[in-house]
Parts: structure tokens; C-alpha cells; sequence
């Protein structure tokens, strides 16, 4: 096959039985088991053990990994030193890709994956796999202090990744509705089939490049506005708004230019993504429980929806999980430059569940192009040009 699509749209790059998506119908199922029950009734330790190993654990397989996850949540001072060089007014995302790429430096291993064999070492595998997706969260919460001049507040081994999380963010006690609210957050987020970030991490695991540095490259391709960083740009778009009364001139006026309307649209979904159904009424029921002066931003991005779904919903455009993400996120009192290394800490749990996928079957990415420059010429020497 020679002929070029533009962002390889609609070839497949690989075979998974991760997850799976129904567009034309709003569907998002992780290993066969439906979104929305995963939100309603899973935790995202379970719902990430349940990508990894492909089966709903019992309790004390659950249990076992939860212990795992807290014993590894700590890391060791040389990370925190490196983290207090790195710029305070850096973007988080840019610090995680770093922090992330220095892990082998830290902990070095003599182990490495060297050949076709490399998914029998199962305890290699699963150690690498825990160690990276317990200290994920961890990174996150620290720079948040760090960057403000403070030390970071240690992990806690007595709370759920949602509760340490929240913890080490604020270091207070953790409210446990805000905390099943992240943890509905890290659920969604966490998978979603062959994206921009996993197919970076798939190219790159294919090169059996160690787990930290496939993990980073994951990380870089998520920043960009077009993937994860898109949530901060959907606040930031609320804000100029302003108000619900302005919606449709603004959404009129992004058309007219064609311009990008944050949040709005997804190659995968013909309908609205049903992330964002979940992560709309998660707002809705937060802002209930509060004032009615924080409902501004919501009726403001409601406005948004409608309008633009009045306008665009026959070409298949709606909202995707960046629309409401940021609002919910916002309520809770995370940094506005957090949002996405959030989307990272959920989705660390898809990329190292197709991390171990490939290695099962490995090959390494060498994709073709179709050339457009000159033809087969002679070489012309400098002073005759």
C-alpha cells in the first residue's frame, strides 16, 4: 500500500485487545467492560490492574497490587534535587518528561530487554510497570511545592492513589467526595485505544528502549494542545468568553475565521464522547453542592456545547473528554498548568498496558513514505554553482 494518508487516519498500526471504541455510537469499553460501570463502580487501581492483566482482579489480587503501589509511591532524594533545578515557571508537563526520562539514571537496573524473548521475564515486566505507575502521581504532587519554593509533602501508604494524591497536593486530609472525584477522572482517562501518545510509546517500546524512556516519549506527545494539553486550552477559551450570553457570537465568530474550538470534535467519536457525558453531570453534581457564583464557567461552557452542537452535530462534531475536564479540575483547586500532567498520571496505566502488550509480539516500527522531492541528479561542484 503506497497510498499516503495524512496522520495515517484509519490505518491500523497494531493488534490490541486493550480497549475499544464504538464512534458512531458513543462507546468506550476497557477489556470488554463499559465506561460508564468502570466510573460508577471500579477504582482506578482496579481499573488499571484490569488493563494490565485483562481480567477484573479479586480482593486479594487487588489488595496485593494496592500494597505494591504504596510501597513504591516514595523516590529517592536525588529526583527531588534534580526537580529543584529545573525552572519553577517551567510547564509541569516539560518537568514530568524530564523527571521521568532520569528514572534509570536513579534506578539502575542490569536488567534490559534484549530480544525477542523479553515478555517471558514477567517479573521484570510487572516490577517496571508498578514502579513507574505508583511514582507517577508522586512527581506531580512534588513540584507543585517544589516549584513554589517549598520541600514536598512525603507519600502516605494508608490512602488510595486519588486520596495520596490530593495529600500530597494540599497537605491537608483529603475530602473523600473530591477524592472519588479524581478517581473517576483517572479512570476515564486512563485508556484510549491507539492515540498519539501510545502510538509514541508503541514506536518507541519497539525499539525495546528501557520503560522509563518509553514512558517519556508518551509524555512529550501528550503536551501538545492537539491531545492532553487541549483541557487547559478549553479553560482558557471559557475565560474568554466569559459569559453564557456570548456563546454563540463566539462560537459563530471561531467558525467564520476557522478557527479551533477547544474541546469540541474527535476523529474516533460521531457523537459526544462519553467521557465527557460523565465528567459534565461530575461538575454538576460538585458546583450543586457549592454556591451558585461558581456556576458561571459551567452555564458558560454549556452555552459553548449547545451552540456549537447546533452547528456542527451534522458533521459529527460534539464534545470530547477536554470540554469538561478542566472545569471539574478547576473546582477542586488543581493549577490550571496541572490538567495534563493529571491526564498522564490515568494514562500511564493504557501506555504500560500496551507496553506490555507489544512485548508479547515485538517488532520494531519501521513505517515507509511516499517521496516527493527531485529525481536522481548530479552532484554540482561549489565553484561552478
Amino acid at each position: 500500500m503506497n497510498e499516503y494518508l495524512p496522520g495515517l487516519e484509519g490505518i491500523p498500526a497494531t493488534r490490541s485487545n486493550i480497549s475499544d471504541i464504538d464512534g458512531e455510537h458513543g462507546i468506550l469499553a476497557y477489556r470488554g467492560y463499559p465506561i460508564e460501570q468502570l466510573a460508577a463502580y471500579s477504582t482506578f487501581e482496579e481499573t488499571s490492574l484490569l488493563l494490565l492483566d485483562g481480567v477484573l482482579p479479586t480482593k486479594s489480587e487487588l489488595a496485593d497490587f494496592d500494597n505494591q503501589l504504596c510501597r513504591n509511591r516514595a523516590l529517592k532524594y536525588h529526583i527531588r534535587e534534580l526537580m529543584m533545578t529545573l525552572p519553577a515557571t517551567g510547564h509541569p508537563m516539560e518537568m514530568l518528561q524530564t523527571a521521568v526520562a532520569s528514572l534509570g539514571m536513579f534506578y539502575p537496573s542490569g536488567e534490559r530487554l534484549t530480544g525477542s524473548d523479553v515478555a517471558e521475564d514477567l517479573n521484570y515486566v510487572h516490577t517496571m510497570t508498578v514502579k513507574i505507575l505508583a511514582r507517577m502521581g508522586t512527581i506531580v504532587a512534588m513540584w507543585e511545592h517544589i516549584r513554589n519554593g517549598y520541600d514536598p509533602i512525603p507519600p502516605r501508604s494508608d490512602l488510595s492513589y486519588a486520596e495520596n494524591f490530593l495529600y500530597m497536593l494540599s497537605g491537608n486530609e483529603p475530602d473523600p467526595s473530591l477524592a472519588r472525584i479524581l478517581d473517576i477522572c483517572l479512570i476515564l482517562h486512563a485508556e484510549h485505544t491507539i492515540n498519539a501518545s501510545t502510538f509514541a510509546m508503541l514506536v518507541t517500546g519497539s525499539t525495546l528502549a528501557a520503560p522509563n524512556s518509553v514512558m517519556a516519549s508518551a509524555i512529550g506527545t501528550l503536551s501538545g494542545p492537539l491531545h492532553g494539553g487541549a483541557n487547559q486550552k478549553v479553560l482558557e477559551m471559557l475565560q474568554k468568553v466569559g459569559s453564557p450570553d456570548k456563546a454563540e457570537e463566539f462560537v459563530d465568530s471561531k467558525l467564520a475565521n476557522k478557527e479551533v474550538i477547544w474541546g469540541m470534535g474527535h476523529r474516533e467519536y460521531k457523537t459526544k464522547d462519553p467521557r465527557a457525558t460523565i465528567l459534565q453531570k461530575l461538575v454538576k453534581d460538585l458546583l450543586d453542592t457549592r454556591s451558585d457564583e461558581v456556576n458561571i464557567m459551567f452555564e458558560t461552557a454549556m452555552a459553548v456545547e449547545k451552540a456549537a452542537e447546533d452547528r456542527l452535530s451534522s458533521k459529527g462534531v460534539f464534545a470530547n473528554v477536554d470540554f469538561y475536564s478542566g472545569i471539574l479540575y478547576q473546582e477542586m483547586g488543581i493549577p490550571t498548568d496541572q490538567f495534563t500532567s493529571i491526564f498522564a498520571i490515568a494514562r500511564t496505566a493504557g501506555w504500560l498496558a500496551h507496553w506490555r502488550e507489544q512485548l508479547r509480539d515485538n517488532r520494531i516500527f519501521r513505517p515507509t513514505q511516499v517521496y516527493t522531492g527531485e529525481p536522481m541528479r548530479d552532484y554540482i561542484p561549489l565553484d561552478k554553482r
